[in-house]
């Protein structure tokens, strides 16, 4: 591991731990590394040796492969033109913890949707009707629609040039369940 991607894997720890809901504490009786090195690991102040990161990892309930793909995209900052894309195009590239997709034009895909994570509509442009959980729900410009993971649904765009953008938390992060809300 060199020292800038060292260095980035704090961000992700802390991401990971806060999103298990466990203290730093927790993290150190797990791991058997001491709080005031944890912190200064998710602070960025401290390079983890390997063995290091892959007790923290396994601490996380997660892998040394998975910390680091997280601190790739940690600080990413791309921008993505207008023009890239007809129909279909993908507003947030690579593998990030939200997906983002814009679709364009009067599409129907004509199928039923499943994701296993929470997801947003927002009309940019146009109209769309979407079917979830057994009731029709007409959106207009501007208008969004929150869908929670799990629920089926089905959408289609109902005028010339719909712009329909939708995010969602990306499948390959394991969402989890606050209980506090």
């Amino acid at each position: 591991m060199d020292d800038k991607e060292a260095l980035r894997v704090g961000a992700a720890v802390r991401r990971r731990r806060r999103s298990l809901g466990l203290t730093l504490a927790a993290v150190a009786t797990r791991s058997g590394l001491s709080v005031p090195f944890l912190s200064q690991i998710e602070n960025e102040r401290a390079r983890p040796s390997a063995r290091s990161l892959d007790r923290v990892a396994e601490a996380l309930e997660t892998t040394t492969a998975r910390l680091r793909a997280a601190a790739d995209s940690a600080r990413a900052v791309d921008v993505v033109r207008v023009g890239e894309g007809e129909g279909v195009r993908r507003v947030v590239r690579g593998r990030h913890q939200l997906s983002a997709l814009e679709f364009t034009g009067e599409l129907d895909l004509g199928r039923e949707f499943q994701h296993r994570n929470d997801e947003l509509m927002y009309v940019v442009q146009g109209a769309a009707e979407v079917e979830a959980e057994g009731q029709a729900y007409r959106l207009e410009q501007g208008d969004t629609l929150f869908l929670s993971g799990g629920v089926r649904h089905r959408w289609r765009a109902t005028m010339p040039g719909t712009r329909l953008l939708v995010v969602a938390v990306a499948e390959h992060v394991d969402a989890t369940f606050d209980p506090r809300r």
